[in-house]
């Protein structure tokens, strides 16, 4: 498994992501200090953040912003709008695990504005 780096602002090692099992698919995902991740959406996607290292705060569309540390568990609904920040001065470190799995075609990016873009989910 290799990590890559992913445009949406993190790097990205795929644990689980397979044709042959389209319910779900888990990435770890690494933000560098100082760094937050574009504002984007997933389409028919909900995924949850599982955090294992680090401190950031998540910003969920309509919910505002929310502390982040390791063991929490950050639940983002299919459609909506999400990014996070790394706060700390290691690297934050989760899971985002998706149901059903990932796949590219899903992701929304709407940082592109330079704002939060309401778009049809």
């Amino acid at each position: 498994m290799d990590e890559y780096f992913f445009h949406e602002g993190c790097f990205i090692t795929e644990w689980w992501n397979h044709d042959e099992d389209d319910q779900a698919s888990i990435a770890r995902a690494r933000v560098e200090p100082g760094q937050i991740t574009r504002w984007h959406r997933l389409r028919g996607i909900a995924e949850r953040y599982v955090i294992l290292q680090g401190e950031g705060r998540v910003e969920l569309e309509g919910q505002g912003e929310r502390l982040v540390r390791p063991s929490d568990v950050v639940l983002i609904p299919a459609g909506v709008a999400q990014r996070i920040r790394n706060e700390g001065d290691a690297d934050l470190v989760f899971l985002a695990v998706c149901t059903p799995r990932f796949v590219a075609s899903a992701y929304v990016d709407v940082d592109d504005a330079g704002a939060l873009i309401k778009a049809n989910p």
